[in-house]
């Protein structure tokens, strides 16, 4: 059976980030430009989302806490309450700030995700004065530990996005958009170290057109790609440098990450946005909108809450 794509929201700008709770059995997500987090929960099929004000890139849940994420606001992660379902959340606790120096302030963090450990990686892009125009490699890969203590990885990043984990915690798979392919390092995670970059599959080999952007790992070791400009996501090999494995069409265009989810973990949540293209406008509400995936055969691993 092909799989079934299904639009669940309504249009967003930017959406992003997206996190499936697996002790909630809530998805988590972001509105980057529209300032706002979210919350869907499948069984009721509820919407909720909270305005955060100021450029917001990743929403995690907090280990043992039911009503604390740790989100980010432009250059700064915070620690948050919200009860999931206000307009507005309370208790913003500043832990940590990256890109400090006074060349690269105008940046902000555009992806992140907690390791298999509950440690926070998050990644940051150059200043976008124009939507689509990017002060090129200004950005940075960081790991922040729960003192708020931050590592720097890896430098001259166009746009820090996808980042997931093999199950043998031996390789982070990473991606900087701008170089339109996916790597892999050696991850070293007593030392908190990465080493020994090497591409794992370059999307102008294969002729597909796009950005990779966020991505997730499944149960088999297999990558699930999001391709942003592309409307599709990419099966990749993760044990097998070049190899593609399967490719979903999406009705929107601007594909920008995913998660899998639901009870068995069998179901892939994607996040969209509807930003301008090449003059291009972009209408919601297919543009934009999650959209969940069945069918794929394929399971995900559950999502780390964020370990503070």
């Amino acid at each position: 059976m092909a799989p079934i794509v299904e639009r669940i929201s309504d249009s967003w700008e930017l959406g992003e980030g997206p996190h499936w709770d697996v002790e909630t059995q809530t998805l988590y997500y972001v509105d980057i430009f529209g300032k706002t987090i979210h919350k869907y929960t499948p069984s009721t099929k509820k919407h909720a989302k909270a305005n955060i004000g100021e450029h917001v890139s990743l929403i995690l849940p907090v280990e043992g806490k039911s009503d604390q994420f740790v989100i980010s606001i432009k250059r700064e992660i915070y620690l948050i309450t919200w009860d999931g379902v206000s307009e507005t959340v309370t208790k913003l606790k500043k832990i940590a700030e990256v890109d400090t120096p006074l060349d690269v302030q105008g940046n902000r963090i555009n992806d992140g995700k907690t390791d298999p450990t509950g440690k926070l990686w998050a990644g940051t892009m150059g200043s976008e004065p124009v939507t689509g125009k990017i002060d090129p490699y200004k950005g940075t890969l960081y790991s922040i530990n729960k003192n708020g203590e931050v590592k720097s990885h890896v430098s001259n990043v166009h746009i820090s996005n996808g980042l997931a984990w093999s199950a043998d915690l031996k390789k982070l798979y990473y991606i900087d958009s701008g170089e339109q392919r996916i790597d892999q390092f050696d991850f070293d995670v007593e030392n908190e170290a990465i080493t020994n970059r090497q591409p794992l599959f370059t999307l102008k080999k294969h002729n597909i057109e796009g950005f990779p952007d966020g991505q997730t790992i499944d149960a088999d070791g297999n990558l699930w790609v999001a391709i942003f400009n592309g409307s599709r996501v990419i099966k990749i090999d993760s044990r097998k440098p070049e190899t593609l494995l399967d490719s979903i069409d999406l009705p929107a265009k601007e594909v920008t990450s995913v998660a899998f989810g639901g009870p068995n973990l069998d179901e892939l949540y994607v996040t969209t946005a509807r930003l301008p293209n090449y003059g291009e406008k972009l209408l919601p509400p297919v543009h934009g909108a999650v959209y969940r995936i069945t069918g794929l055969g394929a399971k995900g691993l559950p999502g780390v809450r964020i370990k503070l």
